[in-house]
C-alpha cells in the first residue's frame, strides 16, 4: 500500500462508519414515531378501526389494506385525521397536533407492502364523463354497498361513503379510479374493470361513475 493510500484509508474508513451510525440514527428514529404512533393510533383510533388498523366492516375501513396504503397519499390520510369526514361516522381529530399525526402515518406506513403510487395517482387528470350514465352504473352496481346516494355505513350500507363532501373534497380522481378498478383485497370492494372484474367496467364508465360522485357531492354541499 503507497503512503497516499495508507493516508486516506482512516477518512474513507471514518466516512463509512458515519455513514453507518447516521442510518443506524435514521432508523431508530423511525422506529421511535412507528411506537409512538401505534400508542396514539389505540388511544384515538383503534375503537373503530381495530387492532392492527384491519378495519371493521359496515362501521369502518380497514387502514392498513395494502391497496389503500398503496394509493392514499400522506396529505389524503393526514387531511382526514384533521378535518374528518362531516356527514359521517369519521370525527376529526384537530386536537392531534402535526408531530402526532405524522406518528399515526408512520405507524400506518409500516403495514405497507404494495409501492407507494400516491404521486403518480393523483397525478392523474381530472374524469371526464357522463353523470346520468354514472349514476346509472352506480345504481346498479355501487349502491348495493355504499347506499343510494353514496352514504355508506350511515345508510346501512356495507361501504363507506364515497359520494359526500368530506371524501371527494380529499380523494383525487386518480384515488378513485385506481380503486373501483382494482378494488381492495380481503374487503368487500372488489375490482371492477377488465374481464376479471366483478362488472368489467371500461375506463370510460369508470369516469362516468367518478363524475356522477362528484355531482352527488356538489347537490350534498349546495
Amino acid at each position: 500500500m503507497t503512503t497516499r493510500k495508507r493516508s486516506l484509508f482512516p477518512v474513507i474508513v471514518a466516512f463509512a462508519l458515519a455513514a453507518t451510525f447516521s442510518e443506524s440514527q435514521a432508523q431508530a428514529a423511525d422506529e421511535a414515531k412507528i411506537k409512538q404512533g401505534a400508542r396514539l393510533y389505540a388511544q384515538s383510533c383503534a375503537v373503530c378501526h381495530q387492532a392492527d388498523a384491519i378495519g371493521k366492516p359496515g362501521f369502518a375501513p380497514s387502514l392498513s389494506n395494502p391497496e389503500f396504503l398503496s394509493v392514499a397519499s400522506d396529505r389524503f390520510i393526514l387531511s382526514t385525521m384533521r378535518e374528518g369526514r362531516p356527514g359521517t361516522g369519521m370525527p376529526s381529530f384537530i386536537y392531534l397536533d402535526p408531530n402526532q399525526g405524522q406518528a399515526i402515518l408512520a405507524y400506518l406506513r409500516s403495514f405497507a407492502v404494495l409501492p407507494d403510487r400516491s404521486e403518480a395517482i393523483d397525478a392523474e387528470p381530472a374524469s371526464r364523463g357522463d353523470a346520468d350514465r354514472g349514476k346509472q352504473s352506480f345504481d346498479l352496481i355501487c349502491s348495493t354497498c355504499h347506499g343510494p346516494k353514496g352514504d355508506g355505513y350511515t345508510a346501512g350500507g356495507t361501504g363507506t361513503a364515497i359520494g359526500k363532501v368530506g371524501t371527494m373534497s380529499k380523494a383525487s380522481d386518480g384515488f378513485l379510479r385506481a380503486t373501483i378498478k382494482n378494488g381492495r383485497s380481503n374487503t368487500r370492494m372488489l375490482g371492477f374493470s377488465g374481464p376479471d372484474g366483478m362488472a368489467a367496467l371500461s375506463d370510460q364508465e369508470i369516469d362516468d361513475i367518478i363524475v356522477y360522485l362528484h355531482l352527488l357531492a356538489e347537490q350534498e354541499g349546495s
